[in-house]
Order: C-alpha cells, then sequence, then structure tokens
C-alpha cells in the first residue's frame, strides 16, 4: 500500500528529481488547472477541494515514511494546490496567463513568504497541504490584479 501512495505523493517520481523537484513535481498542476478551468466554477472548486483534502493524508503517510518535515520529495501538495491560483479565472486558461501563474506561484511556494511559512508546522500533513494553498492563494490575488487589468487595457484600446 505504502508504493502506490509514494508514487502518488513524489508526483509519478517527479519528486525524486534531484534539483528543482518542487517545480518539477508543481508541473503535472498544469494540465489539471487547465482542464479544471473548462469546467463550471463549481465543479472548479468541488473537484479542488476534494483534491486537497485527499491530498492530506497521502502527504501525511509519505512525510512519515521519509522521515522528515516536508520532505521536498512530496510534491502531491504542490499539484493540488496550483488550481487554487487560477480557480474561478477562465482567462488563465490561456497559455501565457497559466505559465505566469505557475511562475507566481513557484516564488511565493519557495520562498514561503508570511503567512505561508506561518501553517508549515500543523501536524497531520495539513501543513504540508496547506501552504502551498496560501501560496496558491496569493498567486490567485496576484492574478486576478494582473488579469484586471490587462481587461483594463483591452477594453481602453
Amino acid at each position: 500500500m505504502i508504493d502506490p501512495l509514494m508514487t502518488l505523493a513524489t508526483g509519478l517520481g517527479l519528486g525524486l528529481s534531484p534539483w528543482a523537484s518542487g517545480t518539477l513535481g508543481s508541473l503535472l498542476g498544469l494540465p489539471l488547472a487547465w482542464w479544471l478551468l473548462g469546467r463550471t466554477r463549481r465543479i472548479q472548486v468541488v473537484v479542488t477541494l476534494a483534491l486537497l483534502l485527499a491530498a492530506v493524508p497521502v502527504c501525511h503517510l509519505a512525510e512519515q515514511a521519509l522521515g522528515g518535515k516536508d520532505d521536498g520529495r512530496i510534491v502531491l501538495d504542490e499539484i493540488v494546490a496550483f488550481p487554487v491560483a487560477v480557480v474561478g479565472q477562465a482567462a488563465a486558461r490561456q497559455p501565457l496567463a497559466l505559465a505566469s501563474a505557475f511562475v507566481v506561484y513557484r516564488v511565493f511556494d519557495a520562498t514561503k513568504p508570511p503567512p505561508v511559512s506561518l501553517v508549515e508546522a500543523m501536524p497531520g500533513g495539513v501543513g504540508i497541504v496547506l501552504d502551498d494553498v496560501i501560496a496558491a492563494a496569493m498567486t490567485w490575488l496576484v492574478m486576478a490584479g494582473g488579469l484586471m487589468l490587462w481587461r483594463r487595457r483591452q477594453a481602453s484600446c
């Protein structure tokens, strides 16, 4: 039972990369987010919440098996949290917007500015997932502002 969970937790092995494992693992969040953006907002929210809730015990079990707090090889949290960065923002389905969201998300996740850094210590896998959710929520705010400015500029042309 541990092997399938570890495969899932490590993003099909992408998290085992010796360099930038979080970024490589997060790449699996791109097609997930793109697919979700083609659905209704309600479906986006429900599926994203379900994936986040399912990721908590998987990440917790992987953390115990790997023996480290938020081990860098665990990337399921990055994968399922990334859609939060664009949920409900249909314009983010465009490749440039989705790539921009990915870059901003990775910066927030890697640098862990407060409040991201404040939730990492939460027990039971919650902190592993929640810090990524907060990084994604911060990205959502940046994307919403950027897309709003872009729409205004397009309207004035």
